[in-house]
């Protein structure tokens, strides 16, 4: 290799050190925002154990635990989509990522399901049935409404980018050689697979 090919290669390090770097900065800001929201739920549930524990009961574990499934699959295939561009596989990669995709839309699709569910039995923020409740019971739906929102929000934002990637891996702008983007859009949705992981049993196992 000649001393220009080996600088090149050098800068090259270099910018995929920083980007990644940069994610991982971000994904703390992004655990500091919801460790906080952690950390506001610990207090009031504290303050309320017996109406946190009522409400809990009244969640569906059914669609919670598949939504557990759903993510946990859809990480093992991120995973596989950057292993196989790692291996020049590109079709491989694009297969595993487009399946990666209609997971996270699975997940919003049974997130919307069970939300619906629960607004048609009148419970959602200030409605007339949540109100006649205890203050803890109001105060645990106000936090699942918000923090399971919140992350189907990351959701979306996460499925927004995989299809970005898609695009990018279909223009040979991801490559074998250079899938720093790839490779973070992974850590992102791994993130987001963690987040739900501790909201399962907040909200649906709570004892």
């Amino acid at each position: 290799m000649s001393s220009g090919e080996a600088q090149v290669a050098a800068e090259k390090n270099s910018d995929f050190t920083g980007s990644r770097v940069g994610m991982w900065l971000f994904l703390i800001t992004e655990l500091l925002f919801f460790g906080g929201l952690f950390l506001l739920y610990a207090v009031f549930r504290a303050a309320h154990p017996e109406e946190f524990h009522r409400a809990a009961h009244e969640l569906s574990i059914t669609h919670g635990f598949s939504n557990v499934i759903i993510l946990l699959t859809s990480s093992l295939t991120m995973v596989l989509s950057i292993t196989a561009l790692q291996k020049k596989d590109r079709k491989a990669s694009k297969m595993f990522l487009i399946a990666t995709i209609i997971l996270g839309a699975a997940f919003l699709v049974n997130k919307f399901f069970e939300w619906s569910e629960k607004i048609g039995h009148g419970i959602y923020p200030n409605s007339q049935e949540l109100l006649q409740r205890g203050a803890g019971e109001t105060l645990f739906y106000g936090l699942y409404y918000v923090m399971t929102g919140l992350h189907s929000l990351h959701v979306i934002g996460g499925v927004f980018v995989l299809l970005i990637m898609f695009v990018f891996l279909e223009n040979g702008t991801i490559t074998g050689d250079d899938y720093v983007k790839l490779e973070n859009t992974g850590l992102y949705w791994h993130f987001v697979d963690i987040i739900w992981i501790f909201l399962f049993p907040l909200f649906y196992l709570i004892t």
